[in-house]
Order: C-alpha cells, then sequence, then structure tokens
C-alpha cells in the first residue's frame, strides 16, 4: 500500500528559518532555484526541499521557463497565517496603550517601571 505524500501546513513550512530567508528572498522577485541556492551554504538538493515543503503549503509556486524552474511567491496563501497572528494584536496593542498612558500621564498605574541606564562606551 503506497503511502500519500506528505502535506505541509503554513506553520509547518515557515518554523524553518532557511524556508523563512527563501520567502524573503522571494518576496522581492521571482527566482529559480540556482540563484535561491546562491544565498545558502547548502547544496542546490537541500535547497529544493525547502521548496518543495513550501510549494506544499501553497506558499511558492514554480514554473517551468526554459530549462530552469523559477519560483514566487503566493502571497494570498499568507491570509491564514495573517489571521491567526492577528488574535495576538490584542496583547500588543494592551502593551503600547499602557506605554502611551505612562508617557502622557507620567503614571505606573501601579505597574513597576524599570528605567534602564545607558553606559558610557
Amino acid at each position: 500500500m503506497a503511502e500519500s505524500a506528505q502535506k505541509y501546513d503554513v506553520f509547518q513550512a515557515i518554523a524553518d528559518p532557511t524556508r523563512r530567508e527563501v520567502l524573503r528572498l522571494l518576496s522581492k522577485k521571482e527566482l529559480p532555484i540556482s540563484e535561491i541556492t546562491s544565498h545558502f551554504s547548502m547544496s542546490r538538493t537541500a535547497v529544493a526541499k525547502h521548496l518543495h515543503i513550501l510549494s506544499e503549503a501553497n506558499l511558492v509556486s514554480g514554473k517551468k521557463v526554459g530549462r530552469e524552474k523559477r519560483y514566487r511567491l503566493q502571497p494570498e496563501s499568507f491570509s491564514e497565517l495573517h489571521e491567526w497572528l492577528a488574535y495576538f494584536d490584542q496583547f500588543w496593542n494592551n502593551k503600547l496603550s499602557i506605554l502611551k498612558h505612562i508617557a502622557e500621564n507620567g503614571q505606573s498605574g501601579g505597574l513597576k517601571v524599570v528605567k534602564a541606564e545607558i553606559a558610557d562606551e
């Protein structure tokens, strides 16, 4: 019985720092695998495996152009990630509201304010 190919989700795909860097590179322009590989100290085969995982998660797509395959970012596939992260904006926004209150009123409202001193170098 043949096993079905593993499908990767967005979160699995972005978990690896190399794949995040590949996504950053592709955010600027469409690139062939040879140019992507030139940014890393790993083999073309290793980069191809990362691209495969990103493709399985629908974060990148590849198309044949002549003798090479060119990869491009699929930005619409980041919506799942964006929606999940948006939930946590409330925590960040809360911290900014507290900081704004402290800055405007000079009061910590019971919060401990720690001042950092910068040492002269």
